[in-house]
């Protein structure tokens, strides 16, 4: 089994397409959980769900309250909704104030994950147009975890990624194509 708890992506504005890549690559039998915020329409139904699961081997679902993270299995933030992971290894959902005017906020998500699971969780920071998950990110580092930044040339909005790259070192930065395989080295059952 893999090393790693959970691994938690964020991203925003050109993230479902590295997504839409990316998943397909993970194979049947990944051994950790993903948990995944991208920024979308507060107060409006959301399809992430069904795209994503069109076109994953992984079962996808919606995150919600007190739910236990389960291997192979990614989890959504639903919309308007931060997700959390607590220290058991379980989801919770908030309805706090907005960060980076976004609700889920990628911050909150990466920050309770480097709290609550320490050097176990890997954080991936795709393309977006504000600093969200800059900070979150870096708190992984400092926790032990895996960083890994898109490289900005990859990425359709590069301001995401430069801002998690002006305030620290991650472990990688990999092009959009580079992450399929990178994460399905982290997830591998062995």
């Amino acid at each position: 089994m893999s090393t790693l708890d959970a691994i938690v992506i964020g991203g925003s504005a050109g993230a479902l397409d590295v997504l839409l890549n990316l998943l397909p690559q993970l194979p049947r039998g990944f051994s950790v959980p993903i948990v995944l915020v991208l920024h979308v329409m507060p107060r409006k139904p959301s399809y992430l769900v069904d795209v994503l699961k069109a076109r994953a081997a992984l079962g996808v679902e919606e995150a919600q309250d007190k739910q236990p993270l389960q291997p192979g299995t990614l989890y959504c933030a639903p919309p308007d909704y931060h997700v959390l992971i607590e220290r058991g290894r379980s989801l919770s959902l908030s309805v706090d104030d907005a960060v980076h005017f976004s609700r889920p906020s990628i911050d909150v998500l990466f920050e309770s994950a480097a709290v609550a699971l320490r050097s176990r969780v890997a954080g991936v920071l795709l393309t977006g147009g504000n600093e969200d998950g800059a900070r979150g990110l870096e708190a992984i580092s400092r926790a032990g975890g895996i960083t890994v930044v898109q490289a900005p040339k990859s990425a359709q909005m590069p301001h995401m990624p430069e801002a998690a790259l002006a305030r620290f070192t991650p472990t990688r930065v990999l092009s959009s194509a580079e992450l399929g395989p990178y994460l399905t080295s982290l997830g591998a059952p062995e």
